[in-house]
């Protein structure tokens, strides 16, 4: 892992414990946890997903917004690492 996979995972680590905060949820959060296990709800899901928009700067098309990428902090790292990846292709 290099180091901009790092700081991307630590980007996301802090969207979702934001959320879970304000939830007044504390949970640990690692990789592969599962984010409904978690804590978070349909609701924070949404947030989430806006909350990595605007922190990672693109829109998530339709077809990657799907309960599999939101799985978990890592399946949220790869479909991001993706985006930015076409992003910056295009």
């Amino acid at each position: 892992m290099h180091a901009f996979d790092t700081e991307l995972r630590n980007r996301i680590i802090k969207l979702v414990k934001g959320l879970l905060e304000q939830n007044s949820l504390g949970a640990d959060i690692t990789a592969s946890a599962k984010l409904v296990d978690a804590g978070l709800t349909s609701m924070d899901m949404v947030n989430l997903m806006l909350g990595v928009e605007a922190e990672f700067d693109f829109t998530i098309p339709q077809s990657e917004i799907t309960p599999e990428n939101f799985q978990s902090v890592e399946t949220l790292e790869r479909m991001v690492a993706t985006q930015l990846r076409l992003a910056n292709a295009a």
